[in-house]
């Protein structure tokens, strides 16, 4: 294509740049921006953690539960963690306003709490996290789900076995 040609083009077509600052900017339907982290549908896998090849996620242990952490400053966007986290807890916005100053760089986190609680069962001590039930057979009512959602690990084995047997 020669000059002429894609001057014309150019011309007829008009300005190809983003009015940003001065106006708004058209975002992508499936751009890969800023995590986002919900707790209460998190199993406390951690895989995000495992397959982040950043290491931009982190999970801590509190004394009030599992803390969960990205720093959006490490992240490369690369989608690993909203791929293979089975309840889409983890999931990438298409928010891109991560600009900031050298003051401000700690405290570009995403930050969540998997809280503890007390089993109904037992009285044991174990986080609050959503029970992995996509493989049970026959699928569990929401009933079933907020009952096990109140279980310890080992209580919530008991009561799909005992479900199990039922069946």
């Amino acid at each position: 294509m020669n000059f002429l040609t894609l001057l014309a083009r150019n011309l007829w077509n008009g300005p190809s740049t983003e009015a940003f600052p001065f106006g708004p900017a058209v975002t992508p339907k499936r751009f890969r921006g800023k995590i986002a982290f919900d707790a209460p549908s998190c199993e406390g896998c951690k895989i995000c953690e495992r397959v982040c090849p950043a290491g931009a996620i982190r999970f801590t242990k509190t004394a009030d539960g599992l803390g969960f952490s990205c720093w959006h400053d490490t992240c490369v966007f690369c989608g690993n963690c909203e791929f293979y986290c089975p309840t889409k807890s983890v999931h990438q916005t298409t928010d891109w306003h991560l600009s900031h100053t050298q003051a401000e760089k700690y405290s570009m986190v995403e930050s969540g709490l998997i809280p503890n609680q007390v089993c109904v069962e037992c009285g044991a001590t174990a986080l609050d996290t959503a029970p992995s039930v996509a493989a049970v057979k026959p699928p569990m009512s929401a009933e079933e789900v907020a009952d096990l959602r109140g279980r310890c690990p080992k209580c919530r084995a008991k009561f799909l076995k005992a479900r199990r047997a039922k069946s």
